[in-house]
């Protein structure tokens, strides 16, 4: 009896703040009309947004009071009301959502309250009937109940008419993706050009400067040439030396770019020699992500063409690119900043594409440290641009594992 009595309490609050929910729901049966007033002129129309944005939101409230109640969330699908006034204006009118909010909101007055008026009335003959039902009889209550199932009852009807039909589910996701579209174009772009102007930097301060310095060499030895033949040997030999360091800077500007080891190796391969050079102790764990390259076996003949080895699809090379500098920038951020002497890569294939881990043990924060310069958002942009997602985990004290998950085809 105690159990149903509180149960049946539990219904009855439900009730009360469903009886709520269409109080005000009277109150914006007004906020609609005196709108449909103001929209037929242009001062008015700036007021139809944020009606139906304020719809929205009691809306929201019995979504939450509907979930609370069944323990299943409901789901919404809004179209975003952003952008200049006229085409808020067409969203707020086309958006299918918000003619299922209206039907809603006028069903809403009449059982939020029906239903609560029932229960208030079912109460008092409730206790009497099942508490002499079960003090006299000892079964179980038929009458407290029936309070579960009026709100389990209100709960179903909200659920059916906010739930959104396959159109307007549609058009909220193919609205969703456009901005998250727009949003990553922004990010790619931004990266694009930040990497370009790095290259920009590098040309200019590293192999432009070499390449001076090897023309005004050469032109000094053209010059001493007839007058001090070994003055301008030791000319060309400094010319020689300006030269391979010019090339040097120009491999180091193309690996940025492209990493040739990425094409030699493959991104294994490549993930290594990152791990040796990155000045840790870096255990490298990889799922077999590119065919080995064919060699000789322990007889001296090379690898057979049908070995599993040998027809294991690679990445596609822009997410083997993406992941090597996630990789690179995650290594070099632990060297630089985290004071961790041990780190660890994990390289594995997944059902949708490739998963890149990289932990180091070092003192964490990470992500306080993203707005000083540490790359973060640079990796979180080249990873977007192929829509793939980045998981930063750095609490205070360590450790540190930044996860990279790309999306492709095997």
């Amino acid at each position: 009896m105690r159990e149903s009595i509180r149960s049946a309490a539990t219904a009855t609050l439900h009730l009360l703040l469903g009886a709520v929910v269409s109080l005000l729901c009277y109150l914006m049966v007004g906020v609609v009309l005196f709108t449909a007033v103001l929209s037929l002129t242009v001062i008015g129309a700036g007021v139809l947004p944020e009606s139906v944005l304020l719809l929205r939101r009691l809306a929201d409230w019995e979504r939450r009071l509907t979930a609370a109640r069944s323990g299943a969330p409901v789901p919404e699908a809004y179209l975003p009301l952003e952008g200049p006034l006229p085409e808020r204006v067409r969203t707020a009118v086309a958006d299918p959502s918000t003619l299922a909010d209206l039907l809603w909101m006028a069903a809403k007055l009449l059982y939020g309250m029906v239903l609560l008026y029932a229960v208030m009335v079912l109460w008092a003959p409730a206790l009497l009937v099942d508490g002499a039902w079960t003090g006299l009889l000892g079964r179980r209550p038929v009458l407290l109940p029936l309070i579960d199932r009026l709100a389990d009852l209100s709960a179903a009807w909200s659920r059916t008419l906010l739930t959104p039909g396959p159109a307007a589910a549609r058009d909220a996701v193919l609205a969703a993706r456009v901005e998250q579209l727009t949003a990553t174009r922004a990010g790619a772009v931004a990266a694009h050009g930040a990497e370009l102007r790095r290259i920009e930097r590098d040309l200019h301060d590293g192999a432009q400067a070499r390449l001076v310095a090897l023309s005004m060499r050469i032109g000094l030895a053209r010059r001493a040439y007839a007058a001090d033949p070994e003055a301008a040997l030791r000319l060309l030999d400094d010319a020689q030396d300006q030269a391979e360091q010019a090339l040097a800077e120009l491999r180091h500007v193309v690996r940025g770019i492209h990493p040739p080891i990425l094409t030699d190796r493959g991104l294994t391969g490549a993930v290594r020699a990152l791990a040796a050079g990155s000045g840790l102790e870096v255990t490298v764990t990889a799922d077999t992500l590119e065919p080995a390259h064919p060699g000789p076996d322990a007889m001296g003949a090379p690898d057979a063409p049908d070995t599993p080895s040998a027809v294991v699809a690679r990445a596609p090379a822009a997410v083997e690119a993406a992941a090597y500098f996630a990789v690179a920038e995650a290594l070099t951020n632990a060297a630089k900043h985290s004071g961790a002497t041990r780190a660890s890569v994990l390289l594995a294939r997944t059902p949708t594409g490739l998963r890149a881990a990289v932990r180091d043990e070092g003192r964490g924060g990470a992500e306080a440290a993203e707005g000083a310069g540490s790359g973060l958002l640079g990796l979180r942009r080249r990873v977007a641009a192929l829509d793939g997602t980045v998981r930063l985990t750095s609490p205070v004290g360590g450790p540190t594992v930044i996860e990279v998950e790309l999306p492709c085809v095997w």
